[in-house]
């Protein structure tokens, strides 16, 4: 396993994160460092959804970075369809070009939910919304950056870990040690196939840095978004000091019972599954998100 996710430390992306204090997400800028080549990890569209208006605020900044930084954007990353915000890359790919990406298992995601949200056959479950399906291994560049996308299901089973050079973005996989872990109640997740995929990234490299998509500031502290594969192993709350499999499932079975549903979870779903795309428009042109009642 460690020979299939080989990782070059000897390349150290220049990582620029950026919070969106709405949904505590963090989407990164991460530039090679031998050219102006850069990849876009994780971009939030901001929505008012009381008053069901969309905007670009999050992704506009980003979009203002690349620009006023001179970089070429060339990979528009999505770790997995996200269940907490809304997805900008189709915005940022009409600004900035790039390819967008996925792991291939958003086929899964989009058949359960295509069922879920009672969409008809005009919605496509073949991932084809992508330009790109990652698989377990998978490697390609950013510039002359070398990258792998992991695959790391459990939160959702199109997870994806995506190492560039000594850098790991973990998606929900992992939060901060103190944080601890993502929860693995969603359709399609599950507890034990966590567990399973985040020894895949505790088995990289000590120093490996790990970017990760959320941070809720437990107790009370400052935002973070960056740990180390170390410091995870030694102190992560719910995974480190070598707590076990069956320790895991227990004590996460019985956190995501008291969990309640995120808050944007309704249009998250129905737009990333789409990959950032909003629901085609009736006759008129008008764009409606779907409820589905006691479905999820």
């Amino acid at each position: 396993m460690r020979e299939t996710y080989a990782t070059d430390h000897s390349q150290k992306p220049e990582v620029t994160g950026f919070f969106d204090p709405a949904t505590n997400t963090i989407s990164y800028v991460v530039k090679d460092p031998a050219s102006t080549a850069c990849a876009i990890v994780d971009s939030v569209m901001d929505i008012d959804y009381a008053a069901g208006r969309i905007s670009y605020d999050h992704a506009d900044d980003l979009i203002a970075f690349v620009k006023d930084h001179g970089l070429t954007l060339e990979w528009l990353i999505e770790t997995h369809v996200h269940a907490d915000h809304l997805s900008a890359a189709p915005y940022i790919q009409a600004a900035l070009g790039g390819k967008l990406g996925i792991g291939r298992h958003i086929t899964t995601v989009q058949e359960t939910f295509g069922k879920v949200f009672n969409e008809g056959t005009e919605f496509q479950r073949d991932g084809s919304q992508f330009d790109r399906l990652f698989e377990d291994g998978d490697r390609y560049k950013v510039g002359t950056l070398d990258c792998v996308a992991i695959h790391t299901p459990g939160h959702t089973p199109a997870c994806m870990t995506h190492v560039m050079g000594d850098a790991g973005f973990v998606g929900d996989t992992l939060f901060m040690p103190d944080g601890g872990s993502a929860r693995a109640d969603f359709p399609g997740g599950d507890a034990g196939v966590l567990y399973d995929s985040i020894q895949k990234v505790l088995a990289l490299p000590d120093d490996t840095r790990l970017f990760m998509c959320h941070d809720y500031a437990p107790n009370g502290r400052d935002i973070r978004w960056e740990t180390s594969v170390r410091e995870q192993k030694e102190h992560n709350i719910h995974v480190g000091a070598g707590k076990t499999k069956e320790d895991f499932v227990k004590f996460r079975t019985e956190r995501d019972a008291q969990l309640d549903m995120p808050r944007l979870i309704i249009p998250s779903l129905q737009v990333n599954m789409r990959g950032g795309d909003l629901p085609p428009a009736d006759d008129s042109g008008k764009r409606f998100l779907k409820v589905p009642l006691n479905s999820l």
